[in-house]
Formats: structure tokens, C-alpha cells, sequence
């Protein structure tokens, strides 16, 4: 090839490129930007941001440090070997124990503000069993000493106090007033990382059976709660105090959206018994209760479950003396809707003790009211709670179970009481229509479709001229160290004659 040749081909390269250089600069020119932020109106603001709000709420809630000494009693790690005491003899220390070590536990949580002059609530789990305890305000500077006034671990709730005036107290409301869809904020020290406040809303009211206090009645939330936002505010839209934050459910321990808080209604009735009568002091009926099943609700001729039946009433108990029996169903108590068990024996558990309460029951299809004195709920006891020689066995028409008459040795075998009275079941097939019901060994039957049962051999006969498609029990029964009375009702369709 020719220099003539090379000449221009070297020519048409730098063409290109220069005309590609051209492309690139004229495709990616800088854009301009405008670096000026839109005007937004106040108006437009507090509809599109909760800033306003969380500004004002935010300084009333609090950090909590909590600390305790725990003294722990440490073994010699070779006094579990006789090699070593035979050869080396025993440790320093009585029986081979070193003197107690002490080790600081500190834990990390939130509180709130709720009067001017010091008073924060928090969750009880928060502050149980320290040492001390130390309040941290929001401005990241001020640090209070907290004096525990009181606590309440039947809710998780508990109040404390510190030396300071003219503090920044939250705004509280009518936590009855929350419904399902609610807007909420939850704000706490989140995982120690600082104060923190996440958005949901109240999934939830009125949650209960969950295990994790004796009274519950929680505000379930989506809003993110994690560690260290116990004890911190549940607010709604406009920052007011809708609940105490407490608890999650996680399978990780970080939060899946399943978050509760106490209710500040019940927080507040917690507070104002503490401040009151320096502890809290529950009603009680002293009656058991027990759900009511469809089955139930069918056998005591009740249109829906609505309601708490009555498995025990002792004649001496504040219920008794008002005339309420066993196979009574509460339906109302003081002018409120009972809807199931758990919900009678919180709002029991709400009232002080000889208060005077309108209780109205159902009895035979027929509604009655009564007043009742409630008594005194003893320690930390729920108000209502859920619940000579062997003689001749029989098998009775509950198929697959079998009954005896109560003698001393079945008495105690199975620890029961000398005032009950019945049959003892000896054993229940399983599979059967009775071990479905939740009949079990040890149980006695008191009473068949509502007739008292005096032996092993009138439950026989009761069982087999019963009626109908179910049988309806009454037995007493022991779970652990507790006992009771309790009802079921057993398919009566398939039985063995």
C-alpha cells in the first residue's frame, strides 16, 4: 500500500473520530437542575408530613437506662470430679463454692412524659427488679434519677418519677375512641440507635389471649417496634397518647408488623391506682368462667356465644350472695356488652373492690340483673378464672369411657377435694366422641345434662336416657395446681348402647 493511500485512510480515522467526539458531547450534555426547593404551604405540609406533629411529641418521650447487680454463686469447674478432691483436696470457699461474683445487667428502654412535674410511664419489663434508674430527655443532655413509684406486671405497666419541673407532658386521649385503620406513630429508643419514629396503623383493638400479660386488651400496630421501644408512645394523627408500647410477635426478633401497646386508658387506671392507694387492688366476682363453644351456646339455648359462663359459683362468693349459680351466662356488667370470658374478667379486673356492679345473666332462656359487691381479688390471682374399697366400674353410654365410684384411694390418687361429689372418670378412649369434648382421666362428673351425679352408676343411666345430639357435663378437673369446675358437651350421635 502506498503512502498516497495510507495518507488518506489516516485522514478518514481522525474524521470519525472527531465527529464521534462531537456525538458524545452534544448526547450527554450537563442537564441544568434546579437546586431550589418548591415552596409548600403550611396547609399542604400537615397533609403530606407528620413533622409537625412529631416535633411537639417527640420531646415527650423518654430514654430509660436501667441497671441491677446480680450476684451469682459460681462452682469450681473441676468440683464435679472426685479425680480431682481425692488428689488436690477441696476448694477455697464452704462446699467447694467460690464467694459470689456480682455482674451488672443494664437494659435499655423508652417512657413517656405525662405530667409537668415528673411522672413518665413505661413498661413494667423495662424497669422490673433494678437498681436504679435513669431518665435521658430528647435533647440528648439532660438526665434524670427515677424513682420507681409503682408497677403493675399483670399489664407491663409501671410509673415513675423524677425531681423536675415544667417538663414536656403528652397530650393523652380516649383510647376506646381508636378504630381499625387508624393512623399511629410509634416513637422510642430503637435498638439503642437513638430516638426513632415509625408509621402504621392500629391493625387492631381489643386483642387478648396472647399469653403475654394477665389483663390484655392491646392496640395491635403495623408501625415498626423493636428493641428499646418498650415503654415508648403510641400516638395517633394529631400526637395525642393512644397506648404504652410493650411487646412483639417475631419469628427473628426484629419486627414483622405484628407490634402491641397497652391501651392509655388502662395505663392511666394503673397510674391513678398506684398514686392513690400505693398499689393495685383488683374486683372480683369469685366465680370460674369458661368460653362458650357453638356447643355450649346450643345446649344452654343462647342465640349466639356471646357471653361468660358460669362453671362455679360458691354461695359464699360476692357473685353467690347475689343469687348468680353455675349454668348462668353473663351477658352484661354494668350496662356493657360481655362478648366472651376474657373480656368479663378484664372489666372485673378494672373495678375496686366493693364496688357495687349491675351484673345481667341469662338462666333457663330468661334474663336477669342483679347488683353484686365485688370482693377483693387475693395477691396477683385473676378476678374470674377459667377454671375404702374401688367400687363397681361400668362403661356408660359415652362410649369408650369408663367411671368409678370416688373412694379414698381414687380421692387421693388424683388429689381431689372431700366436698366433690360424682363419678371419677378412670379412663377415655382415645378417638372417642368424649376424649374430643376434652373428657380426661382423673375428671369427675358433678352433673349430667344440668342433674346432679351421685355415683359411678347414675352417670350410667343418666348417659344412656339422655336426649338429643349432645350430652351437656359438668365436671370438676385438676390441671397442675389448679382445679375447678368446667363444662363441656359430648356428641350423643353415635353412641354405643
Amino acid at each position: 500500500m502506498n503512502s498516497a493511500w495510507l495518507g488518506a485512510i489516516g485522514g478518514l480515522l481522525v474524521a470519525l473520530c472527531a465527529g464521534s467526539s462531537a456525538i458524545a458531547k452534544e448526547k450527554y450534555a450537563m442537564p441544568i437542575l434546579k437546586d431550589q426547593p418548591a415552596a409548600v404551604s403550611r396547609e399542604v405540609k400537615a397533609a403530606t408530613s407528620y413533622a409537625p406533629v412529631v416535633k411537639t411529641v417527640a420531646q415527650s418521650v423518654v430514654t430509660i437506662y436501667s441497671s441491677r447487680v446480680i450476684k451469682e454463686q459460681t462452682m469450681h469447674p473441676f468440683m464435679d470430679d472426685p479425680m480431682f478432691r481425692r488428689f488436690f483436696g477441696e476448694p477455697p470457699g464452704r462446699g467447694g463454692r467460690r464467694a459470689p461474683r456480682e455482674r451488672k445487667a443494664e437494659g435499655l428502654g423508652s417512657g413517656v412524659i405525662v405530667s409537668e412535674n415528673g411522672f413518665i410511664l413505661t413498661a413494667n419489663h423495662v424497669v422490673e427488679g433494678a437498681d436504679e434508674v435513669k431518665v435521658g430527655l430528647s435533647d440528648g443532655k439532660t438526665e434524670y434519677v427515677a424513682k420507681i413509684v409503682g408497677n403493675d406486671p399483670q399489664t407491663d405497666i409501671a410509673l415513675l418519677k423524677v425531681d423536675a419541673r415544667n417538663l414536656p407532658a403528652i397530650t393523652l386521649t380516649d383510647s376506646e375512641k381508636l378504630e381499625v385503620g387508624d393512623t399511629v406513630l410509634a416513637i422510642g429508643n430503637t435498638l439503642g440507635v437513638g430516638q426513632t419514629v415509625t408509621m402504621g396503623i392500629a391493625s387492631a383493638v381489643g386483642r387478648g389471649g396472647l399469653g403475654i400479660t394477665d389483663y390484655e386488651d392491646f392496640i395491635q400496630t403495623d408501625a415498626a417496634i423493636n428493641m428499646g421501644n418498650s415503654g415508648g408512645a403510641l400516638v395517633d394523627a394529631e400526637g395525642r397518647l393512644v397506648g404504652i408500647n410493650t411487646a412483639i410477635l417475631s419469628r427473628t426478633g426484629g419486627n414483622m408488623g405484628v407490634g402491641f401497646a397497652v391501651p392509655v386508658n388502662m395505663a392511666r387506671l394503673v397510674m391513678e391506682r398506684l398514686l392513690n392507694d400505693g398499689e393495685i387492688k383488683r374486683g372480683a366476682l369469685g366465680v370460674l368462667i369458661q368460653p362458650l363453644t357453638p356447643d355450649l351456646a346450643k345446649s344452654f339455648g343462647l342465640p349466639d356465644q356471646s357471653g361468660a359462663l358460669i362453671s362455679s359459683a360458691p354461695a359464699d362468693s360476692p357473685a353467690g350472695k347475689a343469687g348468680i349459680k353455675e349454668g348462668d351466662v353473663i351477658v352484661e356488667f354494668n350496662g356493657k356488652k360481655v362478648d366472651d370470658s376474657r373480656q368479663l374478667r378484664l372489666m372485673v379486673s378494672q373495678c375496686a373492690p366493693e364496688t357495687k356492679a349491675s351484673v345481667k345473666f341469662i338462666r333457663d332462656g330468661k334474663s336477669r340483673t342483679v347488683t353484686v359487691t365485688l370482693g377483693e381479688l387475693p395477691g396477683d390471682q385473676a378476678g374470674i378464672s377459667s377454671g375404702g374399697e374401688r367400687g363397681q366400674q361400668d362403661l356408660d353410654a359415652l362410649d369408650g369411657v369408663e367411671v368409678a365410684d370416688i373412694d379414698s384411694r381414687t380421692r387421693r390418687q388424683f388429689e381431689i377435694p372431700g366436698s366433690v361429689k360424682g363419678a371419677i372418670v378412670m379412663s377415655v378412649d382415645d378417638g372417642s366422641n368424649a376424649a374430643e369434648a376434652g373428657l380426661r382421666p382423673g375428671d369427675v362428673i358433678l352433673e349430667i345434662d344440668r342433674k346432679p351425679v351421685t355415683d359411678s352408676a347414675a352417670a350410667v343411666e343418666m348417659a344412656d336416657n339422655a336426649k338429643g345430639d349432645r350430652i351437656l357435663l359438668r365436671v370438676w378437673s385438676r390441671d397442675g395446681e389448679q382445679s375447678g369446675t368446667r363444662y363441656i358437651t359430648v356428641n350423643n350421635s353415635k353412641r354405643v348402647k
